[in-house]
């Protein structure tokens, strides 16, 4: 699925606008604890919402396979991939 603006449109009211993207995406090196830790910072930047749905949604959808998605882990979309 090639990107359109449209699909991107819902970035520019996230809570992670201008974030270092290292919140959400995994270091090649990354600990077990270093993991759980970087993952439970970045739901709490997703759970200020107001674009987490979209988000998430966008992630299931294009099967984003790496990082965190509208609070979503890797292993979390998963079981929810269309």
């Amino acid at each position: 699925m090639a990107p359109t603006p449209e699909m991107w449109a819902w970035q520019s009211s996230a809570a992670c606008r201008g974030m270092d993207s290292s919140v959400f995406f995994a270091a090649p090196d990354e600990r077990t604890d270093a993991k759980q830790g970087r993952e439970e910072a970045a739901r709490r930047v997703c759970a200020r919402r107001p674009v987490r749905d979209a988000c998430a949604d966008f992630a299931l959808r294009t099967r984003e396979g790496h990082g965190v998605w509208g609070g979503l882990t890797e292993k979390e979309r998963a079981p929810r991939r269309r």
